[in-house]
């Protein structure tokens, strides 16, 4: 059975920093698409940040760009969400997801239908 697990939200003052992690177990996602999606109330889920596992490459959306990187370990099957300079609109609740045999996904990695795999959720909360 797979499972992706976050963990790392929390609390973080405007400009201050977090770190999600994603911890997955049951696949080993060598050659996937894994990425961090938000969503916030009344919202469709958005895609800010994914990479393709089996080419370490990755991407990210505008509003993310130079604040956020994501990362690897593929020998702990996990991924990484580092955040820095947050603001308060990047407040909400954050996803980890997972695809099937996705490859590379530089084309689609931010449709959330591509995903097949998600956690259950982890809510970052930025004061001012």
């Amino acid at each position: 059975q797979v499972q992706l697990v976050e963990s790392g939200g929390g609390s973080a003052q405007a400009g201050g920093s977090l770190r999600l992690s994603c911890i997955a177990s049951g696949s080993a996602f060598s050659n996937d698409c894994m990425g961090w999606f938000r969503q916030a109330p009344g919202k469709a889920r958005e895609g800010i940040a994914s990479i393709s596992t089996g080419f370490n490459y990755t991407y990210y959306v505008g509003a993310v760009e130079g604040r956020f990187t994501i990362s690897q370990d593929a020998a702990k099957n996990t991924m990484d969400l580092q955040m820095i300079s947050l603001k308060n609109e990047d407040a909400t609740i954050y996803y980890c997801a997972a695809t099937f045999r996705g490859g590379m996904c530089s084309t689609y990695w931010r449709s959330s239908s591509r995903y097949r795999f998600w956690g259950q959720g982890t809510q970052v909360t930025v004061s001012s």
